[in-house]
């Protein structure tokens, strides 16, 4: 269909189109129709994806800044007499480098205590030849040269010891946590993708629907910019009524999960908390979700009334 020319009683007929006769274009009700709760569960999920994410990414870094200048030395001497002399040097030879902060000597009680839910009891742990412990903390980083001249410190008095970073043991989980961000990451961008899909959709049902009246608002001199407003307005009320909906649940299962970790009562759990910061990301998402709602209902539109008219 050819575009008709546009006559002065049309351009005299410009000035009203617009209020309730342009929003008849779109005549089914806000809340009758799915867009908002498809949004509203789109951006529910966004939320917690983007929580789980920034929340994972805290527990790796506050993990990561603890243990950076940690090491352990253990002494694995069996004889007892012999282990407990070797840690006692140990610690002494510790307390006299230049790179070493602190050193503890962790007591035997503690160690049994650590040991008792797999060993059952202290009696059978005792029966077990459980190595010295030494908590080290470096005033730098635990890298390999430190780590190197620590054993190198403690091979002439304490022979059986064995120093190891404490970010070495949990290199896997930082690796599992690194790529758990990068897949809530995925999530969010996959999710973003099928709001701008279910949008389009919509918009494109809309046209379809209307067909005639948008011909005849051709007629009467409406321009594709103004068609392509009435669709905008009507997604930018479904849209914001979706994103604070999905907001509010997103929230409420982000702090539902946050009170149930709290309850753990684990200082590495509690590193993961989120910051003001990151509230301030969350509380973007259904902002950047209206944003992105408009316009693809504006470019869908635009594109499709060029092909229709």
């Amino acid at each position: 269909m050819s575009k008709p020319p546009i006559t002065d009683a049309a351009r005299s007929g410009q000035s009203t189109f617009d209020g309730a006769k342009a929003r008849a274009l779109i005549p089914q009700a806000r809340l009758a129709g799915p867009m908002p709760w498809v949004l509203a569960i789109m951006v529910a999920l966004t939320v917690l994806a983007a929580g789980a994410g920034l929340s994972l990414g805290n527990l790796a870094g506050g993990a990561q800044s603890e243990l950076s200048g940690g090491a352990t030395v253990q002494i694995l001497e069996a004889d007892p007499a012999g282990r407990a002399e070797q840690a006692a040097a140990a610690q002494e030879a510790l307390q006299t480098m230049d790179i070493v902060a602190q050193s503890r000597l962790v007591p035997q009680e503690e160690l049994d205590a650590l040991l008792e839910p797999w060993l059952g009891g202290a009696g059978d742990a005792e029966s077990v030849p459980v190595p010295a412990l030494i908590d080290v903390r470096l005033g730098g980083e635990a890298n390999p040269q430190a780590i190197e001249q620590l054993r190198q410190r403690l091979a002439d008095v304490a022979p059986d010891a064995r120093v190891d970073a404490q970010s070495s043991w949990l290199q896997p989980v930082f690796s599992a946590l690194t790529s758990l961000q990068y897949l809530a990451l995925a999530l969010v961008l996959l999710l973003a993708v099928t709001s701008a899909a279910a949008v389009f959709l919509a918009a494109r049902s809309a046209l379809g629907n209307n067909r005639e009246t948008i011909a005849i608002v051709h007629l009467l001199g409406g321009t594709d910019g103004q068609i392509a407003q009435l669709f905008q307005r009507a997604v930018l009320f479904d849209s914001i009524l979706g994103g604070i909906v999905g907001l509010l649940l997103g929230l409420a299962a982000v702090l539902g999960l946050g009170y149930q970790f709290s309850a753990l009562d684990s200082g590495m759990i509690a590193s993961a908390g989120l910051d003001w910061l990151d509230w301030i990301l969350i509380a973007l998402i259904p902002i950047f979700g209206v944003a992105l709602a408009v316009l693809t209902a504006r470019f869908t539109v635009l594109a499709a009334v060029r092909k229709m008219l």
